[in-house]
């Protein structure tokens, strides 16, 4: 048995940091056992280790500025939109990377240093754009013609501006997480970005600081990154260069990631070479700042033996959508008796109404049985992002653990709200 009571010491790797099995078998997350947090907060339920969550941005902002001084590390905060994450990023030290209005507002609600924030997408609106420049926020990415035509429109003031290019480095990942390659919507293709930098040369407002990038997520190896930071330099030299994250995270045991110290190393030693070595030097991880920072726990609601072994959970595609949409692979525990060898293989499957509503195909399971608390790894980053009222499920609660205690986060959404957005017969009589 592991040290930390795991009855697979590899899972230690998987699991949070600060996650261990109590002598009764209860795994527990920064000292709370999570059978007794589904039972308060209810399930599904979201829980995150905050020091393991605060020690990973640590071990970033300082790995990467030990590597290359004028650095920055920016949370990509599309990956867990909670205020309460802003606000220990920008505790933490880091800069703040947000991809709509909604981030954008977390981020300003958070206290994070409007200054340190950066807006990127390859669709943004008059609306999104106007509250950036209203909020006097850091950094804008350029993402094409349309960006410019837009903020023509609104500016007053010099802003600074980064132009996404587009490195044509394919990651080796699943389509739906690749952005680096030729056929990306995100950015410009080098000769179009020259010719877009060169025209903003003489701008009044927009001052183009450097260049950004990003080729994917949950990406396997280092040798991407480096390809991808060797592509700027096919134009010339500037202030800052923000090459975007996507490293990626193991969530099985069959997962071996890079380390931070490896992919950290990789990036700054192709810097290096191409690079001017007084420039700023700018990353956005995401997935890998918080995934393993966080855990799902379900309810069993029922295990059924027909064709297969179904054991089968209170949540699923309503707050695990990323199972379908990345392919994710995640490690299921029984968090009663996480010191247990499993004896069961099932699928663990969700109740909504799809037959994709698996949520690990070939599960091992120790002896499920209905009411049991199940628990996915490694879910800190995008379950709660794709969150949904599918079937009418409610969106969870979001708690964050450290020293044996909980702070709620995010509030379980009630019925009244998910019924508030809609016009009822009270307002139209719909029936006529």
């Amino acid at each position: 048995m592991a040290a930390s009571g795991f009855y697979d010491p590899r899972l230690e790797r998987i699991f949070p940091p600060n996650a261990a099995v109590r002598s009764d078998g209860a795994l527990e997350i920064g000292g709370c056992a999570l059978p007794e947090l589904a039972v308060e907060y209810g399930t599904p339920l979201y829980v995150i280790d905050e020091q393991g969550l605060r020690d990973r941005m640590r071990a970033y902002r300082d790995g990467l500025a030990e590597r290359w001084q004028n650095s920055q590390v920016a949370f990509a905060s599309k990956s867990f939109p909670v205020l309460a994450a802003y606000a220990i990023a920008a505790a933490e030290g880091l800069a703040i990377d947000v991809a709509g209005a909604g981030e954008l507002l977390l981020a300003l609600e958070s206290g994070a240093p409007p200054e340190l924030i950066h807006l990127h997408g390859n669709a943004k609106s008059s609306e999104e754009l106007a509250l950036a420049v209203d909020a006097g926020i850091g950094t804008i990415v350029l993402d094409g013609e349309a960006d410019v035509e837009r903020l023509d429109a609104l500016l007053t003031r010099p802003q600074d501006v980064l132009v996404r290019i587009i490195p044509g480095v394919d990651p080796r990942v699943p389509k739906a997480i690749s952005t680096g390659g030729a056929g990306s919507k995100f950015g410009l293709p080098i000769p179009q970005a020259r010719q877009l930098i060169e025209r903003l040369a003489a701008h009044p407002y927009l001052n183009v600081v450097g260049l950004h990038l990003h080729i994917g997520s949950q990406v396997l190896e280092v040798e991407p990154f480096v390809r991808a930071v060797e592509a700027v330099r096919e134009l010339g030299e500037f202030p800052v260069y923000n090459i975007g994250g996507g490293l990626g995270v193991d969530y099985h045991l069959r997962h071996r990631a890079p380390s931070l110290d490896a992919y950290l190393d990789a990036i700054t030693a192709a810097a290096r070479r191409v690079l001017p070595a007084g420039s700023r030097l700018v990353i956005e991880p995401g997935r890998s700042l918080v995934a393993r920072s966080g855990v799902t726990a379900y309810r069993v609601n029922n295990v059924k033996r027909t064709g297969a072994t179904f054991v089968a959970v209170d949540g699923g595609l309503a707050d695990q959508l990323n199972v379908a949409l990345m392919d994710m692979e995640f490690t299921p525990i029984v968090a009663d008796r996480a010191d247990a060898v499993p004896d069961t293989t099932a699928q663990l499957v969700g109740r909504q109404c799809e037959s994709g509503d698996l949520l690990v195909d070939g599960a091992t399971l120790a002896a499920p049985a209905a009411g049991d608390t199940i628990v996915l790894a490694a879910t800190g980053a995008y379950g709660y992002t794709l969150s949904n009222n599918y079937n009418g499920a409610l969106k969870p609660a979001v708690v964050f653990c450290r020293d044996g205690a909980s702070r709620l986060a995010v509030r379980r959404q009630s019925y009244a709200e998910f019924l508030g957005h809609h016009v009822g017969p009270s307002e139209q009589a719909w029936a006529c």
